[in-house]
């Protein structure tokens, strides 16, 4: 389901595969230290790899919160990564003039779930080539999806992923509704479910988004049980630490743990 990603590893796994990463891109020591661990729990699982991190933060609640630490050196980190790791890896996009730029460095561009209707910018990702993974709306059901499916198509693409983060539920708060999985599948690409945004509660008074972690397993479990083809986990040695989205993300310690009860649910539903 993912052979349209370059250099992923294991292709061959019965196994979901996994983006996972820190939220934003905030040093290159950092940023290596993570992919190397994560690289080493992936190889020893056999679990087919992409490694995610934002060059840029766009969506910001504050207008003094972290955005990055500069497009090029963030993207020259993910760059390296890649070479050294022999994984490829994912960032975001906001606008569609970041698009050519940013598949100079990556082979997944993210279209953000708030941005997934934007014709020009999925145009825009579509014509690079790349593999665009599209975070679907929370404020959109998962048939409306096929729509952002189609302009990246009819852009001259095949290339898409699909990716669940839950839905808007009341003013502070998401919901997942897993028949969204099972609908976008339908539509012949990888879907993926993002169990830590998810988990987010936007919007707090304080103006720094909240999360529930203790609940990754939860919605990730239950995502493999219905069928994802892989998942997306944000993840940091000192959540309380990050730069961005620190509140929703599994402490870096916990990933293996997590990864070997998943492909114990795998094996029981397949």
């Amino acid at each position: 389901m993912i052979s349209n990603v370059p250099n992923i590893k294991h292709t061959d796994s019965k196994n979901f595969f996994l983006m996972a990463g820190p939220c934003a891109i905030e040093g290159e020591d950092i940023a290596l230290r993570i992919a190397e661990q994560i690289v080493t729990v992936t190889d020893r699982l056999n679990i087919p790899y992409i490694f995610k991190g934002s060059y840029k933060k766009a969506n910001r609640s504050r207008i003094d919160s972290f955005t990055g630490i500069g497009d090029e050196k963030a993207l020259k980190i993910l760059a390296r990564i890649s070479k050294e790791f022999g994984v490829p890896t994912v960032t975001d996009i906001h606008e569609s003039d970041e698009a050519e730029m940013a598949a100079e460095y990556v082979d997944v561009l993210q279209i953000p779930a708030f941005l997934c209707r934007q014709t020009d910018l999925l145009i825009a990702a579509a014509k690079t080539g790349k593999t665009v993974n599209i975070k679907k709306g929370q404020f959109l059901s998962a048939s409306s999806m096929k729509f952002a499916v189609d302009k990246v198509k009819d852009s001259g693409n095949n290339n898409v992923i699909l990716t669940d983060r839950g839905n808007t539920f009341g003013y502070q708060d998401l919901i997942v509704d897993y028949r969204n999985i099972p609908e976008m599948r339908s539509f012949g690409v990888p879907v993926v479910m993002d169990c830590t945004h998810s988990l987010q509660q936007p919007n707090q008074t304080s103006g720094v988004t909240g999360g529930k972690p203790q609940l990754i397993e939860t919605i990730a479990k239950a995502a493999i049980a219905v069928g994802a083809d892989g998942l997306f986990i944000e993840t940091h040695p000192e959540p309380e630490n990050a730069k961005s989205d620190g509140a929703n993300m599994l402490h870096l310690t916990l990933l293996e743990e997590l990864l070997e009860k998943l492909i114990r649910v795998r094996q029981a539903v397949l």
